[in-house]
């Protein structure tokens, strides 16, 4: 079985400059060319690219949700590489990387059992509704 391993990283946000770039669109391609191709260049190969929402603090009480574009990158782990263990290429990068768990099959649950005839009461929950 093939492990990989994943890192999230945010997606650019503004476009680089170069004589070769002249409009907007070019300038952030530029960007996320330059991105993919490092990343390439440490064996990352492109997953894909996802917004999620992220709740932020407003104010002292509240809350608002942001919409955060993050790219998603994996590689293949090397036979003998430990489990969540990085070369720390990415140490300090704030750049978050994680192996894929291996999981284990769960418990099996089948029917909950009563002697026969009985069941488990239902009603209400709050004993004040069930006097009105």
């Amino acid at each position: 079985m093939t492990r990989y391993e994943f890192k999230v990283v945010p997606a650019p946000t503004r476009g680089e400059k170069s004589r070769a770039a002249k409009t907007t669109s070019e300038r952030f391609a530029l960007a996320l060319t330059n991105l993919m191709n490092e990343l390439g260049r440490e064996g990352w190969d492109y997953v894909r690219a996802d917004t999620l929402p992220v709740d932020e603090r407003a104010g002292f009480t509240g809350t608002k949700t942001s919409f955060q574009n993050m790219l998603v990158f994996r590689r293949v782990i090397e036979a003998g590489h430990e489990f969540g263990r990085d070369s720390g290429r990415d140490s300090g990068s704030g750049v978050l990387s994680a192996a894929e768990p291996v999981l284990a099959p769960g418990p099996r649950l089948g029917a909950a059992e009563y002697p026969e005839g009985l069941a488990p009461a239902l009603g209400p929950a709050n004993p004040r509704l069930a006097a009105e």
